[in-house]
């Protein structure tokens, strides 16, 4: 079984309707987005931001940090596949966890910026049961030479948002629309960019609040 990562948690008000698993940048902690919690105006749902495991990072010369898994090298086949199906199995017990706690499946959101969400993506697409949406900040695909054989279908429905800011130096803006491109076929999926850099401004913020209103329905937000 695996361990429950340590999360940082924001209630909602009362019994939660939905939930909201969200995955943060490479060397940075579940803290990172605590204050975009009350813009996105969902009251009636629960946020759950967990801290990635410690490990060492070979193009940040093998430094000790927050990393959902070890990149290598740059460019594509960088990331280290152990590392990835290890944080996919972490947020996978996450999900269990809220349906324990009374929510379903398809009132999760799963949700991730940057090396966050590339895991949000890899780990939602292969999820095996239907989740309420798939959340992608300035992310790309992991292990794309297995995405066709292990994508799930029962997620085949899920509908997913991309965005990415047009003048990101961490993630090519070309990254972020490749992985859109590929996972996005055959299923309800939206694209959006930005006037930014690896980071995320209150125009997105705002693109991203209409969309989890739209995947939770009107009776969650406020």
């Amino acid at each position: 079984m695996t361990d429950l990562l340590p999360c940082v948690e924001i209630g909602p008000e009362g019994e939660p309707a939905g939930a909201v698993v969200w995955l943060h940048g490479l060397g940075a902690s579940g803290h990172d987005f605590e204050d975009i919690v009350p813009l996105l105006e969902l009251p009636s749902v629960r946020f759950v931001f967990p801290h990635a495991p410690r490990r060492g990072v070979t193009i940040n010369g093998g430094l000790i940090m927050p990393a959902w898994y070890d990149i290598r090298f740059l460019g594509g086949g960088g990331e280290a596949a152990d590392g990835v199906r290890e944080s996919a199995a972490h947020v996978e017990a996450l999900l269990e966890r809220e349906q324990e706690r009374g929510i379903p499946a398809s009132r999760l959101v799963l949700a991730g910026f940057s090396q966050g969400g590339a895991v949000a993506l890899f780990a939602g697409t292969r999820y095996g049961k239907a989740l309420a949406g798939i959340l992608v900040l300035s992310g790309y695909e992991l292990l794309a030479a297995t995405r066709d054989a292990e994508a799930a279908g029962t997620n085949r429905a899920t509908p997913m948002l991309f965005c990415h800011g047009r003048y990101d130096p961490m993630v090519p803006l070309s990254g972020g629309r490749l992985a859109y491109e590929a996972c996005a076929v055959g299923r309800t999926a939206e694209w959006h960019e930005f006037e930014m850099a690896h980071e995320m401004t209150l125009d997105e913020v705002g693109v991203v609040r209409d969309w989890l209103h739209g995947v939770f329905g009107p009776e969650v937000a406020r």
